[in-house]
């Protein structure tokens, strides 16, 4: 008989353990903001990011300020000094959401909502809303402000509760994780803008902020503003403009407290702006929350005045009559533009270090009559007005495709000649859209033209006297271009028409004729 065979175990093949993966501080925080929207979304109360990110921003904020205030009492302990907080318990964050086994479903939401409650600690008061709008004194009116037009719109406690301890796990007190966050923030910015148009008014893109940035060059020491803040993007990027020029411990004191200062009217984009400066290293943004037109033209004084204002302001609004009222009869105007216009050229710095510009505008301005061809002859005689940056179509979509352009000017008047540069888009592209955006790259050879100017294809210059003999129509055309229709004033694109369908028409007529002189033999 064959002899059995005996059976041999097989020794268990060793896995090599996997290594934990190590987020890094980018993945950890987008995968924490992924987390805590993705919660919001299952809300009922909140219908898109129109809601999401103002929601997702006052949370953020109070942890901020709570992280900010832990330093500030160590601070204040290490000196030997009181410290006062601007939130006191127990409406700081430490006290109600730090735990998060705390408070949570409707007993939350009453916390946060009502006038008055009963407060996590067991105390009755008012609830953290009407506590925190009511702050005044020693910077807390900033906090006061911010709150005044936040809502809680989501309907789950339970919910809501998640979003907290999702945002209880930032570190607002890490300098590498703020800059981090403060990326994060601009993309989500950016998703707002695209969401809904209404909300693209509070965002210009980047690209372009960052090109009038660096054109203008601000300098530590000068005050830079902007009366239009919207979500702060020029604020954000003089701040990280000017964060180069520190070499020393008074030049950072210099950054953080009389560098850079803006207006934003409007509850949504005021909040928005604060969480974004903050998020950016702006320790406590100087943002008025009143309108920047809510003064007489002629009230505002030396004391009034900055060396560099950057802005993009609101096109195609209207003002109310009173607001117009703040302008001299022959220069009043509806379109909210022509009004920040006047206000931009009567704030720029007087004296020998004449204030600087950068605004942008609807191509409308450029061809306008009436009041504002007047503001363009101030503009031309009494500043000089020595650049117009002409952007491409599409440079503002989603939000708009109406053409844009730059203006460059200073108190130095007045002007004697205008550079026209033309931003060409990339080869092969008709224009830009949402998907495929203005990059900044692209501004490279406007920046290395801008201080050793010559005509080019693209750069071309026309006396101011030939430009006020024209009613200060300031749309010219780029003399070694194709003509572009979309960069006409009405009456010229209307004429354009006209003389292309009379040309058409003598061509039709020449081919009728040759036609029938062919038949008659």
């Amino acid at each position: 008989m064959p002899a059995k065979k005996t059976a041999t175990k097989k020794a268990p093949v060793k896995r090599a353990k996997k290594a934990p993966v190590v987020l890094t501080t980018a993945q950890r925080l987008g995968a924490v903001v992924k987390s805590a929207r993705d919660i919001m979304r299952k809300d009922k109360g909140l219908s898109g990011d129109l809601d999401r990110l103002p929601m997702l921003t006052w949370v953020m904020f109070l942890k901020f300020l709570d992280d900010l205030e832990r330093e500030h009492e160590l601070e204040a302990e290490l000196a030997g000094r009181k410290f006062k907080p601007a939130v006191e318990a127990p409406y700081r964050w430490r006290d109600w959401a730090a735990d998060s086994q705390g408070v949570t479903g409707d007993e939350l939401l009453e916390f946060i909502q009502s006038d008055e409650c009963v407060r996590p600690d067991g105390t009755t008061g008012p609830g953290l809303f009407a506590y925190l709008r009511g702050l005044s004194g020693s910077g807390r009116e900033v906090i006061a402000t911010v709150f005044a037009g936040v809502e809680n719109r989501m309907r789950s406690g339970y919910l809501l509760r998640d979003v907290i301890d999702k945002i209880g796990t930032i570190h607002f007190d890490s300098t590498e994780e703020l800059s981090t966050l403060g990326t994060l923030y601009e993309g989500m910015l950016r998703e707002m803008r695209d969401a809904a148009g209404d909300s693209g008014e509070f965002y210009t893109p980047r690209p372009v902020v960052r090109f009038m940035v660096a054109a203008v060059d601000p300098r530590l020491g000068e005050l830079v503003e902007d009366p239009a803040a919207g979500t702060g993007g020029f604020v954000v990027e003089a701040f990280k403009h000017l964060a180069h020029q520190v070499k020393t411990v008074a030049d950072r004191k210099t950054l953080q407290t009389t560098s850079l200062q803006g207006v934003e009217a409007k509850p949504l984009p005021y909040l928005l702006c604060q969480m974004n400066l903050l998020l950016h290293g702006l320790q406590a943004p100087r943002i008025d929350p009143g309108n920047a037109l809510r003064n007489k033209l002629t009230e505002i004084g030396d004391k009034d005045r900055v060396d560099v204002i950057l802005t993009n302001p609101p096109f195609g609004g209207a003002e109310e009559k009173g607001i117009q009222d703040n302008f001299p009869s022959d220069r009043r105007a509806s379109e909210t533009a022509l009004l920040f216009m006047q206000l931009i050229m009567r704030k720029l710095r007087r004296g020998s270090k004449p204030g600087r510009a950068a605004v942008v505008v609807p191509n409308g301005t450029l061809f306008g009559d009436g009041v504002c061809a007047r503001i363009k002859e101030d503009l031309l005689k009494d500043f000089n007005l020595h650049t117009i940056v002409r952007l491409p179509n599409g440079t503002f979509a989603p939000y708009t495709g109406i053409p844009t352009n730059i203006l460059f000017f200073n108190r130095g008047g007045p002007t004697e000649e205008v550079w026209y540069y033309e931003h060409a888009l990339p080869e092969g592209r008709k224009n830009y859209t949402k998907t495929q955006p203005i990059q900044f790259e692209e501004f490279a050879d406007c920046l290395k033209w801008w201080n050793a100017r010559e005509e080019n294809e693209r750069a071309w210059k026309v006396p101011a006297s030939e430009l006020l003999a024209n009613g200060c129509n300031l749309d010219r055309k780029n003399p070694r271009a194709k003509e572009d229709i979309a960069h006409l004033p009405p009456e010229e694109l209307a004429a354009s028409i006209l003389k292309k369908e009379q040309r058409i028409a003598e061509i039709v007529a020449g081919i009728q004729c040759l036609l029938g002189q062919g038949g008659a033999k």
